[in-house]
């Protein structure tokens, strides 16, 4: 069977699966902090050693030294998107995401271990470096991996298996809220850290990065392993031949596509005098159009990508600016208007579920539904939900307060959240993907910094009228996506591109 063709290959579910471990690390040390934060930095007897001869009951930090301890692993995710391109070119996707562990493991323990707090802020900012280059090394390998048909389930894998780990750092984090069990709740992320380091090591290499490094023969055995045995002849061909052009495509894999062959063919044969016209041989050495890969002013000169760069960095910005993070950080603030403080804390793990449950849903409808209509329908609800949040807070109506925050979660989760990581290796060729995911990542990370510190002190000033902002964002998203976003559904990326390189040569 034409692997084209095939439906969830075993081996390549198991290698997304692994890789998604990072995803999991990464949603781990963003909801650590949610529960067990009172703790951590308020505690009975602040630093004194109570409970341990080794380590302070907790760290004393004021509010505004917490906020900035907690959101500095944004700092460290803006620097690993900042280098991950340079990386995942240099050493290859799978080396990257195995190496990635160890931020993930010495912060972790850092945290665990911290007697004061300038080692949790380093502690933070190095588990922050893993997030930030695992959040563009997972996906790129995600998508480089996948078949076409499967590809929109799997990178939304990787949006899923954050989710979860936020999800159970806030389940766990309940009966560990408390000293000094705190520690413990932050160093838990070492745990899949090592145990992804462990599994990666039987994965392949993405085929698609091995094509680009001229590795042609090792490209084919990853595909074949990839595919679980089906025939890669049309796939592997329709790979190289985007990065190397269809002459050399056809020497470097002895192979030729049936319009082709129909075409020599009729070369070979004449059908006048029957007599067989000379074919050139295929082991005649063929010029190579290969395409170097690109830096970050490179991707800014070439027109095609440019606007492949700025679709994609826009999606990563409004992911951001809508404010999911000003939920999912502050949810349990923004419940304490209309509940008592213990009641919250459930009601922000509730939110969580409500996260989980959608993006499981995105995973099993984004390849019947699209990316672009999931979108448009996300950013919508989004838009809708905030305003009504705002209408709940106003007329003080707390049920219409706890509904608008779940289905604004939901609408994120349905779209906004997996969509952008997604699009970042679908639209984007390999020979930019490095460059084009980094300025995108960091992009993503900076605007998270940027509500993560600006969003308190917008709260303290208009309180539940502060959503409106993020209203008008949703809004504004809507339109970049009908405008700019094509669909992606079913298709190759060489004919992703393809439809760029006609949008910019018909403007």
């Amino acid at each position: 069977m034409d692997s084209l063709h095939i439906k969830r290959p075993a081996f390549m579910i198991y290698s997304v699966l692994v890789a998604c471990l990072g995803s999991f690390s990464n949603g781990w040390v963003i909801g650590s902090p949610n529960v067990p934060g009172k703790v951590t930095h308020a505690c009975l007897n602040g630093s004194a050693y109570a409970y341990s001869k080794y380590f302070p009951d907790c760290l004393p930090m004021d509010d505004a030294l917490w906020g900035f301890a907690v959101a500095s692993f944004c700092v460290g995710g803006l620097v690993g998107g900042l280098t991950g391109g340079a990386l995942q070119t240099k050493f290859g996707r799978k080396k990257t995401i195995l190496f990635n562990n160890l931020g993930f493991i010495f912060g972790g323990m850092l945290i665990g271990c911290a007697v004061n707090t300038s080692m949790f802020v380093i502690g933070r900012i190095l588990c922050g470096v893993a997030c930030g280059l695992g959040s563009l090394t997972i996906p790129t390998y995600i998508g480089e991996v996948s078949t076409i048909g499967d590809r929109g389930a799997m990178g939304t894998c990787n949006q899923f298996f954050i989710v979860i780990g936020i999800l159970l750092s806030s389940v766990i984090g309940l009966p560990l809220a408390n000293v000094p069990l705190w520690r413990l709740n932050y160093a838990i992320v070492a745990v899949p850290a090592i145990i992804q380091m462990l599994l990666m090591a039987s994965c392949v290499e993405s085929p698609r990065y091995l094509i680009s490094i001229d590795r042609i023969e090792e490209a084919r055995k990853s595909l074949i392993k990839l595919r679980s045995g089906a025939s890669v002849d049309n796939e592997f061909f329709n790979m190289v031949e985007g990065h190397f052009g269809t002459l050399a495509a056809q020497a470097l894999t002895n192979y030729f596509p049936a319009s082709t062959e129909e075409e020599l063919a009729d070369k070979e044969v004449d059908e006048e005098d029957n007599t067989t016209l000379p074919v050139p041989p295929t082991d005649v050495p063929v010029s190579r159009q290969q395409r170097d890969n690109m830096g970050v002013i490179q991707i800014f000169k070439d027109p095609v990508i440019r606007r492949i760069t700025a679709t994609v960095v826009g999606l990563h910005a409004f992911q951001q600016l809508v404010g999911i993070n000003a939920v999912m950080y502050y949810s349990t603030t923004i419940f304490n208007l209309a509940f008592d403080a213990e009641f919250s804390k459930y009601m922000t793990i509730v939110a969580s579920v409500v996260n989980f449950v959608t993006t499981a849903i995105a995973v099993a409808i984004i390849d019947k539904m699209g990316r672009r209509p999931l979108l448009l329908i996300a950013n919508a609800g989004a838009a809708i939900f905030c305003v009504l949040l705002v209408l709940g807070y106003v007329y003080n109506v707390p049920i219409l307060l706890v509904v608008s925050v779940f289905c604004y979660v939901a609408s994120f989760a349905i779209g906004i959240g997996p969509i952008p990581w997604l699009m970042t290796s679908e639209i984007t060729p390999t020979y930019a993907s490095s460059s084009v995911g980094a300025v995108a990542t960091s992009v993503n990370w900076a605007m998270n910094f940027i509500i993560g510190q600006c969003f308190p002190v917008i709260f303290a000033r208009l309180a539940g009228y502060s959503f409106i902002i993020f209203a008008m964002i949703a809004v504004m998203a809507f339109v970049f996506t009908l405008v700019f976003l094509p669909e992606t559904k079913g298709r190759s990326l060489e004919e992703i591109v393809q439809g760029f390189e006609n949008l910019v040569v018909i403007k």
